[in-house]
């Protein structure tokens, strides 16, 4: 396995020379000083659940002021949050901005507590009216609607005030202690006669791996080193979800679920209605697996969890790093100009931060910077799992372009619509390169994009039953290192079933994926987005020009209503199970031609 050694990293001067520079230091005090500011406004104006009565004139101009201070501070602050973010995400061992991390989330503290009494306030007002009386309120109504809604389930002021406070020591410093440990983990690994210690990012690359026992070897290696520092990881998640679990109580949710499914824009109708059709689906990806194991010669004919990523098929393509932004220019703009004009925008402006090294965070993600700006980061290794990640990726991006002139308030954007434009753009890529490619290239293609839907369907509907009973469990009491294992375990087989090997799982895989350690159930959103994104698609090779037409105002509009209106704009409806089996069935299709490839 080669890796990306010399590649580009992220260039994050266009906004401060440095975290040390006058320009971020003045920036940063500036912050703090509006945020205070915003605080005085609230206190003159009296917002929060005691507010006096007000004329709807009076109300819908306490409102406008407030609400453009808001949207004004929240953009700020994101700017100077992702600058930080692009200094710890990429070495967690520069002090300097952890310290400043710690620093603006203080801050952030602040201007959540004056959210809260946004919130709390706009519960006690008549939202109809307001809407009717001020344009801000209508361009928002959406956001205004749901705060109404929100306010419901709000404790006390002083309660929420001093969750807010508390969580910087509580769920924040748990998660960020996650975030440190597993980045700066370094694992022990002997390969060839050889050993090296390199990060666990590098590590877990190896999964990718031709050999397999070098993929053995980099899992059992692996699994040590989770062995190692899971007493850490067990508590932070054990703190997380207890501190969620009072929480939620306290603010009169049901269960986590229904608090997951509110702030994911979605009914729990839709969700059952996609998990039972995921879980139908079950037995088609236990046929991929087992046509996998087939073409690999696994001994047994079972895959172990070590091998799902291995490379199968053969390539022509190298796939080194800029092979794969040229490919990814040109499959974009079989679309449309200006997303092929996009990606190569953010190749020249240097948005990327390309390979893996020590210090820095494991996996791919993309963060909003500023206007329409966004850095992506990724782990490259020369494969096409890693060009669709750089289209994947960079369809975040895309979607934040097409939200730059929205405010933050109508860019709350749920995790289920957030993944829209990222399947979409990974659709345009597998489509694109099995046009011109030969039967193993094909079969190297088919499995990059069914190796992404088994983890999406299969190994995320092990992570929702996992945390299910993770929260069932901790209602009781602490959970041991030793029993997240064993409940990792058990998802994994109710999953997985007998399409891989039941003696060689992950059982750290709770240490691994950092999602457990932030929002609650952040697992199925990715699910909902790869077979939302797959419905998108078919409309798009239905219609293209109508399509293109309402493509990027939906995108635009992702924070702006639920997901069941903004899927009824495409004839979609995420309630009915029969849409999410349709999506499904064009999985099923690939299964079965990657089945007759095997052959």
């Amino acid at each position: 396995m080669s890796a990306v050694t010399e590649a580009p990293r992220w260039d994050m001067t266009p906004y401060f020379p440095s975290l040390q520079s006058a320009e971020f230091e003045q920036e940063f005090a500036s912050l703090k000083e509006a945020t205070a500011q915003l605080g005085v406004l609230l206190n003159h104006h009296q917002i929060g659940p005691d507010s006096p009565g007000r004329t709807p004139e009076q109300t819908a101009e306490v409102f406008d002021e407030v609400t453009v201070g808001m949207n004004t501070l929240t953009e700020r602050m994101r700017l100077v949050g992702a600058y930080i973010a692009g200094f710890v995400t990429t070495d967690s061992r520069d002090t300097l901005a952890q310290a400043k991390e710690s620093e603006l989330q203080l801050v952030g503290s602040d201007l959540a507590k004056l959210n809260t009494r946004l919130t709390a306030w706009l519960g006690t007002v008549d939202v109809e009216a307001l809407i009717l009386k001020s344009g801000v309120a209508e361009s928002h109504s959406f956001a205004v609607r749901k705060a109404h809604r929100l306010a419901r389930h709000q404790m006390s002021m002083p309660e929420e005030m001093l969750a807010a406070e508390l969580k910087l020591s509580g769920s924040t410093a748990w998660a960020k202690l996650h975030g440190n440990v597993t980045s700066q983990l370094e694992v022990t690994l002997e390969i060839g006669g050889r050993t090296e210690t390199i990060p666990m990012s590098s590590v877990r690359n190896y999964a990718m791996d031709s050999d397999r026992s070098v993929r053995k070897a980099a899992y059992d290696a692996e699994l040590d080193a989770w062995s190692q520092v899971d007493v850490i990881l067990a508590a932070s998640m054990n703190g997380i979800k207890g501190e969620s679990l009072t929480l939620l109580q306290k603010r009169g949710w049901n269960s986590p679920l229904d608090e997951a499914c509110f702030t994911a824009h979605m009914s729990r109708q839709a969700l059952d209605a996609m998990m039972s059709a995921a879980k139908k689906s079950f037995p088609d990806f236990r046929r991929y697996l087992d046509a996998k194991a087939r073409k690999l010669g696994i001994p047994g004919g079972k895959l172990a969890f070590y091998d799902m990523f291995a490379p199968i098929g053969a390539s022509s393509r190298a796939w080194d790093y800029q092979e794969a932004c040229d490919f990814v220019a040109e499959q974009f703009g079989t679309y449309s100009s200006k997303l092929r004009e996009f990606a190569e925008r953010s190749y020249r402006e240097n948005w990327i931060d390309v390979a893996p090294r020590p210090g820095k965070r494991d996996g791919a993600f993309c963060m909003g910077t500023r206007g329409d700006e966004s850095r992506v980061l990724l782990n490259y290794v020369p494969s096409f799992k890693w060009v669709s990640t750089l289209a994947h990726e960079l369809g975040h991006a895309y979607h934040n372009v097409c939200m730059a002139t929205r405010t933050p308030y109508q860019k709350q954007t749920p995790m289920t619509l957030a993944e829209t434009a990222s399947i979409f753009c990974e659709t345009i890529i597998k489509k694109g390169a099995l046009q011109t490619a030969s039967p193993e290239e094909k079969l190297d293609i088919l499995e990059t994009s069914l190796m992404g839907a088994c983890q999406v369907v299969v190994d995320i509907s092990s992570r929702y039953l996992f945390e299910e009973a993770v929260f069932n469990q901790r209602k009781q009491r602490e959970l041991s290192p030793q029993e997240l294992c064993e409940l990792m375990t058990w998802s994994q087989k109710e999953t997985y079933g007998d399409g891989l090997d039941s003696n060689a799982l992950h059982p750290y895989m709770w240490a691994a994926k950092p999602h457990y350690y932030g929002r609650a159930f952040y697992n199925f959103p990715y699910m909902f987005g790869l077979l939302f994104g797959l419905g998108l698609y078919a409309q798009y090779q239905a219609e293209p020009d109508a399509f293109r037409s309402n493509y990027d105002d939906l995108l635009s509009s992702t924070g702006m209503d639920d997901a069941a209106s903004l899927g009824r704009r495409f004839g979609i409806d995420i309630e009915s199970e029969e849409f999410w089996a349709q999506s499904l069935q064009v999985v099923r299709q690939d299964i079965d031609e990657f089945e007759q490839l095997t052959r």
